[in-house]
Parts: C-alpha cells; sequence; structure tokens
C-alpha cells in the first residue's frame, strides 16, 4: 500500500474541513468502542478495568501537579492511540503493538554530557522514585484525555546526566526495527521518530519520563518501555519507546517539524488562537464526552509554564 507523505498531498487530496470536522463528531459520537470492537482488545470487567497480566508498579507517589479532572478509561487510553510506528488508524498500535518486545532495552546517551553511555532500562527506573501524575493531554487532531502516567521527572534524569554548559537542547529518538514495529514499512513520516525540548522545558517540573499508567508498566502501544510526557504541548513532543538521548547545542530538527514544517513546529505548545491550517485548535472534543470543550493555552498549564516563553512571538515560534 502507498501512503504519501504530507509533503506530497495536492489541496485536492485532503478531506474539506467541514466534512472533516464531522466525521471527527461522528467518531466522538460513537466512542472508542467501535475502535476496541475491531481490535479484539477489551480490558476485562468494567471500562476502568485494567490488564491483569501486566506487572504492577509499587510504592507511587502522589504528585503535587494532577489535576482533579475525571480520568479517561483505561480502554480509552489503551485502545485510541497516535504511534505511526504500528499503523496510522488510531486502533493500529493496539492491534499490532504486540511485536515490540521492551525488554531488554537500553538507551544511549551522548553528546554534551558527563555522562555518556548506554543504560539499561530497569537500572535507570531503579535511580528514581516514581509518581503518579494525572495530567490534561492534547492531541494537536483537537482530541484530549485526561491520563494517570507513571514516571519520574524528566528533571532528574538530565541532572543526572550531568549536562554541559554547551547543552542548550535535549533531542531523542525512537526504536527503529522494522520486524517489532511494522509502520515503518510504510513511507509515511523519515525514520527513526525524532523530537527534542530546550534545556528550561526538560527541566521544568512538569516534563516527565513515563513508565507506566495507571499503576501498571507501559503498554507498548503507549510506548513501552519509556516515552516523553510534556502535558503542555501538543501530543505529538510526547515521543515513545526512546532507545537515545543527545545533548546538543543546535535545535534538533524533529520528524513531524521535518514532514510539514507549515503545519508543525518545534515548540507544539497548545494554542488556541494558532489554528492548524486545516482545523481548529479553538477547542477540542474529550474522548469519552459528546460536547466539544474550549481549549486552555497551554493546556490549562500556562501559569506553570507561560514563563519560559516570555518575550517569544508564539504563533510564529509554534
Amino acid at each position: 500500500m502507498l501512503i504519501k507523505q504530507a509533503s506530497d498531498l495536492r489541496e485536492s487530496e485532503v478531506t474539506p474541513r467541514e466534512l472533516y470536522l464531522r466525521r471527527r463528531e461522528f467518531i466522538g459520537a460513537a466512542g472508542v468502542t467501535a475502535a476496541v470492537l475491531a481490535t479484539g482488545v477489551l480490558a476485562p470487567g468494567s471500562a476502568d478495568a485494567q490488564n491483569p497480566a501486566a506487572q504492577k508498579l509499587t510504592n507511587l507517589k502522589k504528585s503535587p501537579f494532577n489535576t482533579d479532572e475525571k480520568m479517561n478509561s483505561y480502554r480509552d487510553v489503551t485502545t485510541y492511540n497516535n504511534f505511526y510506528e504500528f499503523g496510522l488508524d488510531k486502533g493500529d498500535p493496539a492491534r499490532h503493538a504486540h511485536s515490540l518486545k521492551p525488554r531488554p532495552w537500553t538507551i544511549k546517551v551522548e553528546g554534551e554530557c558527563a555522562k555518556p553511555g548506554t543504560y539499561n532500562i530497569d537500572d535507570i527506573i531503579k535511580w528514581f522514585p516514581l509518581e503518579e501524575r494525572i495530567y490534561r493531554m492534547r492531541c494537536v487532531e483537537a482530541w484530549s484525555m485526561v491520563i494517570p502516567w507513571n514516571g519520574f521527572p524528566l528533571a532528574d534524569f538530565v541532572k543526572r546526566m550531568e549536562p554541559t554548559s554547551k547543552a542548550k537542547y535535549v533531542e531523542m529518538r525512537t526504536l527503529v526495527d522494522l520486524r517489532q514495529m511494522p509502520g515503518q514499512t510504510e513511507p509515511a513520516l523519515q525514520w527513526p521518530y525524532r523530537e527534542g525540548l530546550r534545556m528550561d522545558e526538560a527541566l521544568h517540573p512538569l516534563a516527565m519520563f513515563a513508565v507506566g499508567l495507571y499503576g501498571e508498566v507501559l503498554p507498548n502501544q503507549n510506548g513501552a518501555p519509556i516515552r516523553l510526557v510534556v502535558p503542555w504541548k501538543y501530543g505529538f513532543k510526547g515521543i515513545k519507546s526512546i532507545v537515545s538521548v543527545k545533548f546538543v547545542e543546535k535545535e534538533p530538527l524533529n520528524t513531524w517539524q521535518q514532514t510539514r514544517a507549515d503545519e508543525y513546529g518545534f515548540y507544539a505548545n497548545v494554542n488556541p488562537d494558532l489554528d492548524h491550517p486545516r482545523w481548529t485548535q479553538k477547542s477540542e472534543r474529550r474522548i469519552g464526552e459528546f460536547f466539544r470543550r474550549k481549549t486552555l493555552p497551554f493546556n490549562g498549564y500556562g501559569d506553570q509554564v507561560a514563563s519560559l516563553y516570555a518575550g517569544m512571538d508564539l504563533k510564529r515560534q509554534y
């Protein structure tokens, strides 16, 4: 099957905005249930039931950053995903991610730091106490969820690697393995998936490395065994299945910026005043709800993070 890259698409091949938005609303009315029925992935018991075979995480600390909004169900969170390494449809990761082998797993650390090396994921997890952080998450496609992540502050990891004064950015890459990630056989994106943060963003206490959700180890389709979570940014910043962390002096080029720079930038801050060229960002639909809600600047985390971008033009530096 041939999948065109975004840069190759003609205007006539793009779904008209009005039809696209109505289609999204229809999917919303149907809920995630249809996707679950199609995949055959049903959590036992109630909608909030978890995976009885999954490894449980213990001694999780509560985070002071938790939202008090209603969490999405485990089923929502694990069956409606963007993870192009396993396919372009929202149900593809749940269908295909069983091929991913999250153990053994290592992360290569390199670049401008005092402690480069290759580190085992289980050793990394032992370095830091794990927290539960209930975050609002917002996708650039104008849907959102509330997810209870389990992990540790990215700042703790960064500081342990002792970046030098030359390190202005943190660049991350995901695994490339066509046998484990069948979506990488398609030219939808340029692999490996790459993302990055400015150093002050990486050191912000809201940024985290997640290794679990709902008190269990991270499911494959959600980015096992370790992924980035930055709740004030659009979801494509949350790189999954990370195998490389590099401290660099210049702003790295992220995958979606490389693919379609007119639509996706480096910062990707949630901004209701800057619409995507093909749909509005002023409102969003929470998965599991029918009606749309108003999008909040920085996804509602403006009090904590707006100062990072003082003096910047957030429409130009998107």
